[in-house]
């Protein structure tokens, strides 16, 4: 009996002391930890904080005595994490990205249609439908504050699953692991050459049959490249592979321009060409055959934002609304 009653004192003293050192955490320390993580150099952490230098240090010094263990090794040389450093940054992320979503669901207690709405929107879209997004948005919820952000899938993603932004405007299909979307529209992808290319001169062309070695391609990243060749026949994904292209476009608008010198062919979302990328230059639509290339575009965001009836029920009929028609 008096061995289990000394157990039991250990294991409450245990709790006690990480019950201590929990509430002795700090958001603030943790997120100069993330800054250091991210950039590896404590002068661009301190200004991405915007704080000193010495009070970065100071924090994550502070940090590393409530934990009881080294953070990150540093010298006039070099910054590194240590391995435990690792995982509690990977804990940090999710601890930081939980907080600002308390913030926000605090802030929707008012009006779900009122605060900052951060958004992000790939390139392929952004260009097409951003003017009628910011439009619409300001008209529906004049206290809606849009934060825009453009970048890659990939990027948005991984922001979206750390809390630094809300909602993402991306093209699907694509793994969006633990993520939320809701579809809001399908969107064609239109094969375009130079006019005086042999394809302009056929009618009904099957996508399977063209020559992928001409067709061009966006650089690795862009989820655009992915759905081009996803849209291939396994024949030609294999000869793609084999035989790509070396000519590759950072851009839709560089697309075109390396399509309109005769470089080869290309698959354009439907939105760009009826906002007229197309336009003063010699590229020409091809009419495919069936089936139809195409993308889905869709709204993602986190199964537990706050905001997430608004997203659903608001947000993404606005967005629909901006389908070029």
């Amino acid at each position: 009996m008096d061995t289990m009653k000394a157990i039991g004192n250990v294991d409450q003293e245990g709790m006690n002391t990480l019950n201590t050192q929990a509430n002795a955490l700090s958001l603030k320390q943790l997120s100069y930890l993330l800054a250091v993580a991210e950039t590896l150099n404590f002068t661009r952490a301190a200004e991405r904080c915007f704080v000193t230098q010495s009070t970065l240090s100071g924090g994550i010094a502070e940090l590393e005595r409530t934990l009881g263990v080294q953070l990150v090794e540093r010298d006039r040389q070099r910054v590194a994490l240590t391995p435990v450093g690792v995982e509690v940054v990977e804990r940090a992320q999710s601890i930081l990205s939980a907080s600002r979503d308390l913030v926000a669901r605090a802030q929707m207690a008012a009006d779900p249609a009122s605060g900052e709405f951060r958004l992000g929107i790939i390139p392929t879209i952004a260009p097409f439908l951003l003017g009628a997004i910011l439009s619409k948005t300001r008209t529906g919820f004049p206290d809606l504050i849009l934060r825009v952000r453009e970048s890659q899938t990939a990027a948005l993603l991984q922001e979206l699953e750390l809390g630094e932004l809300d909602a993402a405007l991306i093209a699907l299909p694509i793994d969006l692991g633990k993520l939320k979307a809701f579809p809001l529209f399908e969107e064609p992808l239109r094969l375009v050459a130079h006019r005086n290319d042999a394809l302009c001169k056929t009618t009904g062309v099957r996508l399977r049959e063209v020559d992928t070695r001409r067709l061009l391609l966006l650089e690795k990243g862009h989820c655009l490249r992915d759905h081009t060749v996803s849209a291939c026949s396994a024949k030609q994904r294999e000869a793609n592979n084999n035989d790509s292209n070396p000519v590759e476009a950072s851009s839709l608008a560089t697309m075109v321009q390396l399509v309109n010198s005769g470089l080869g062919c290309a698959l354009l979302p439907d939105m760009a060409i009826r906002a007229g990328l197309l336009h003063k230059t010699e590229v020409k639509q091809i009419e495919l055959a069936a089936p139809l290339p195409s993308r889905e575009i869709a709204l993602v965001t986190r199964n537990s934002h706050p905001k997430l009836h608004f997203i659903e029920t608001a947000l993404c009929p606005l967005l629909k609304a901006c389908q070029p028609g």
